[in-house]
């Protein structure tokens, strides 16, 4: 089964209490992205956002430049049905990242629980090719990825696991960190995951 095929699968036979990264509401992300006081006409790209509530709660807070991307049609599908009329204020992207090509810049790089599905070099320097193509200087990017205390597996696919100084140092080509933290990432299924969120500032 290909990458599209085995998160179309997913999507089309689990509901949102039955995937571990659900959250009702993603809080770490959110502050994140306060801290940046980013004007409301700011480009935001989600990247593997799926069926996220992110674009959902950034336009509550007035956000009007949103895109999300996710590999899975069947996420997008998820997220396009629970916010109804409002789905047609997002631009989705069914796309693998590896193959997309940005077709603008973007003052905001999102990625939570993406980043650590890529678990060779080449797959990470294309990913972060992609990035740098598509912030300008002076944008952001927040990488939520899993621990060095995290899972190993993930939806039945290994991981790559980070510490704030394994990150940081994927990404000294062109970012400078502004700060990391960890949290424990409570599943709908009550287990916890350790979560690793760092933001940086393209250089």
């Amino acid at each position: 089964m290909d990458k599209r095929s085995h998160w179309d699968h997913i999507y089309r036979h689990k509901t949102p209490d039955q995937l571990s990264w659900t959250q009702e509401t993603p809080a770490t992300s959110l502050d994140f992205i306060d801290t940046f006081r980013l004007p409301r006409n700011a480009r935001i790209i989600d990247i593997g956002g799926g069926e996220s509530r992110l674009a959902e709660l950034l336009l509550e807070k007035g956000y009007k430049d949103i895109t999300v991307l996710d590999i899975s049609e069947e996420a997008i599908k998820c997220a396009q049905d629970r916010l109804g009329e409002k789905a047609t204020l997002v631009q989705w992207i069914v796309a693998d990242i590896a193959d997309f090509e940005p077709p603008h810049p973007y003052d905001l790089w999102h990625d939570r629980a993406t980043f650590h599905f890529l678990t060779t070099a080449p797959q990470v320097s294309n990913y972060l090719d992609h990035a740098r193509t598509a912030l300008p200087l002076g944008g952001y990017l927040v990488i939520g990825t899993f621990s060095d205390k995290g899972p190993d597996k993930c939806s039945g696919l290994p991981v790559h696991r980070y510490t704030e100084e394994t990150l940081s140092g994927e990404l000294h080509n062109g970012f400078n960190k502004i700060k990391c933290i960890t949290e424990d990432h409570e599943t709908p299924f009550h287990t916890v995951q350790n979560f690793l969120f760092c933001s940086f500032k393209r250089a």
